[in-house]
C-alpha cells in the first residue's frame, strides 16, 4: 500500500459494529443504544489524485460487512468535526449551519451519526436494507451494500439566514458530503455508488425519521464483487 503523504486517511481494523451503552439522541431523533466510534486516521494513506483518479460508481457488492473501523473513517469523511474549537465540520455548510443529518443502514440495523462525540446512535435494531432498496425505485445494489448512507437535510436550519437561496445551499452541501464519502472509499479500498431516485415519504418511513427532515440522497458502500 503507498504510503505517501496524502489528504485522504485508510484505516484497516477488525470487529463488527456492535451495540454501545445507552446514550441519548441529538436533532430529535428517538434514543437507542450509543456506540463510540473509534478515533479517525488523518495521517498517511492514498494520495488524493489516485482516490480521485480511482473513482467509479460500484452497483455489485460482496456481502462481507465493514469494519467498525471502516464505519468510523467514512462517518469521519461526511461530517466529522475537523476544527473542534469551533465545531466546524470535514463538509462545508454555508454559514456553518450544519443541516444535514446522516444515518446509516447496514445489516445490524439504523444509526444517526453524532458528530458531537463521533458516536452512532441506534434508532432501529432490524435489517431495513431491502425496504430501503424498494423505497430508491427498487435499485438491488442498495439493498445489497454493507452500507447504505441516507443524507437528510433540516432546510430550515439555513432558511433562517439565507430564505430562499438556502436549499441551494443545501443541496450543494450534500454534494460536498457525498463526494468526501465516495473519496474516502476509495482510500479505504472500499467502492461507491450515489443514488438519487428515492421517495422520500417511503425512505423516512424505512428509517423512522422525524417529519421535518427531508432524504435527498443515498450512497452505497461495500466491498466490490
Amino acid at each position: 500500500m503507498n504510503t505517501r503523504p496524502i489528504i485522504l486517511a485508510i484505516v484497516i481494523g477488525a470487529g463488527l459494529l456492535l451495540p454501545g451503552t445507552t446514550g441519548c439522541g441529538e436533532q430529535g431523533t428517538a434514543g437507542g443504544d450509543r456506540i463510540v466510534l473509534p478515533a479517525p486516521v488523518t495521517e498517511g494513506g492514498m494520495p488524493l489524485v489516485e482516490a480521485i483518479a480511482q473513482r467509479r460508481s460500484v452497483r455489485s457488492y460482496t456481502d462481507e460487512p465493514l469494519t467498525r473501523e471502516q464505519i468510523s473513517q467514512i462517518a469521519w469523511a461526511a461530517q466529522g468535526i475537523t476544527e473542534p474549537t469551533r465545531g466546524f465540520r470535514a463538509a462545508p455548510s454555508a454559514g456553518a449551519l450544519y443541516p444535514l443529518e446522516i444515518y446509516f443502514v447496514t445489516g445490524d440495523g439504523v444509526f444517526h451519526y453524532l458528530p458531537q462525540g463521533h458516536a452512532l446512535e441506534r434508532l432501529q435494531a432490524d435489517d431495513r436494507r431491502m425496504a430501503l432498496a424498494q423505497a430508491a425505485s427498487n435499485q438491488r445494489h442498495v439493498g445489497e451494500a454493507a452500507l447504505d448512507i441516507v443524507i437528510a437535510a433540516v432546510f430550515e436550519r439555513t432558511e433562517r439566514k439565507y430564505g430562499e437561496r438556502a436549499r441551494t445551499y443545501v443541496y450543494m452541501e450534500a454534494g460536498h458530503v457525498a463526494q468526501n464519502v465516495h473519496l474516502q472509499a476509495v482510500a479505504l479500498e472500499l467502492a461507491s455508488c450515489p443514488v438519487g431516485a428515492l421517495r422520500e415519504e417511503s425512505v423516512r418511513e424505512v428509517l423512522g425519521l422525524p417529519a421535518r427532515q427531508v432524504p435527498m440522497y443515498i450512497v452505497t458502500v461495500g466491498h466490490a464483487r
